[in-house]
């Protein structure tokens, strides 16, 4: 495990434990303390150089939950160690550093995998598959909403409203989820405007919106926040010939279609499973080559459009994604 950080850092780590192919065997930790208390609990070493632990023989892979800032020279020195990654989202917070990790991974032939667990999930699952079997037409517009009260009710962690460790606020933390999501179902984006803004006075924006434009003409909307009522959560994907609306999970889905006989919404009576866990999709993919649903190329892809995001709203313009 690579720094107990990330709010995240507790569930990766009993995940891994919990899977029988894999075991926590050392806690690296940028904070000394932190590390040395988390490997205590664990009953595991902590490893002050982060050198020391890429040469252990018992580590064949890394979890990484550092600060998003450190994620770059981090994830190079895994690969060269040829250590297999995963991460949290996102991968790096500028394009050029997604670049490296991304050259690194390939040209050292490292598994890897980035945490996309939104994709997973069946109410989403069947939006992508209403668009591939035709069902909503050609894609014109996406609207995600993905919100929590972590900065108005003060569950997050300090450390997280620190804009040169985290690259950024609610957009590139919740937020990353509706960019991810919106690349997923809509295809290759072109642009980005961006407004954010802050209610709780802290250094980077709590509350945020940013709209893509995709090269198909499509649009997507993607609201997220630090200081919504807990929690909101929500999706509208319209087309051509129809649409598919989530306005919570527990509300369930819904579709309209001009290739269904009933004319207005229909609840989705069955939905598709629930594809298992990024970090057990990484693990499988580590010890028996299966396939991973969101490899670097996605994670290059979330960086592209978080950092064209960022650019539009430091200068107040739309910002052209720049694609490798």
């Amino acid at each position: 495990m690579l720094s107990r950080w990330h709010v995240h850092a507790n569930e990766y780590c009993n995940s891994i434990n919990r899977n029988e192919a894999a075991e926590v065997v050392a806690v690296w930790d940028e904070q000394t303390d932190r590390g040395k208390d988390w490997a205590t609990e664990l009953n595991v070493p902590f490893v002050t150089d982060y050198e020391n632990l890429l040469i252990r023989d018992d580590v064949d892979a890394v979890c990484v939950v550092t600060p998003t800032n450190m994620h770059r020279n981090v994830m190079v020195a895994a690969a060269e160690a040829g250590k297999h990654i995963f991460t949290e989202k996102v991968l790096t917070t500028s394009v050029s550093e997604a670049r490296d990790v991304a050259a690194a991974i390939k040209s050292n032939n490292v598994t890897f995998c980035i945490s996309f667990p939104r994709r997973c999930l069946p109410e989403l699952k069947y939006a992508k598959q209403a668009v591939e079997d035709g069902l909503v037409g050609d894609v014109t517009l996406v609207r995600i909403r993905i919100a929590h009260a972590g900065s108005i009710r003060d569950w997050l962690p300090e450390h997280f409203y620190d804009p040169e460790a985290c690259g950024g606020g609610a957009m590139m933390d919740l937020g990353a989820h509706g960019m991810y999501l919106a690349r997923w179902l809509v295809g290759k984006p072109r642009r980005v405007v961006s407004i954010f803004s802050n209610i709780t006075e802290r250094s980077v924006e709590d509350n945020a919106v940013s709209v893509i434009e995709f090269e198909n003409g499509a649009i997507a909307v993607n609201e997220t926040s630090f200081v919504g009522y807990p929690d909101s959560y929500s999706l509208e994907l319209d087309g051509t010939n129809g649409g598919v609306r989530m306005l919570s999970p527990k509300d369930g889905v819904e579709i309209r279609s001009d290739a269904l006989d009933t004319r207005g919404w229909n609840k989705v009576e069955k939905l598709p499973d629930r594809s298992i866990s990024p970090i057990d999709q990484w693990i499988s993919g580590c010890l028996d080559g299966t396939e991973i649903d969101f490899g670097i190329e996605e994670a290059v892809q979330l960086t592209e459009l978080m950092d064209a995001a960022y650019r539009a709203h430091e200068t107040g313009e739309s910002a052209k994604i720049e694609l490798a």
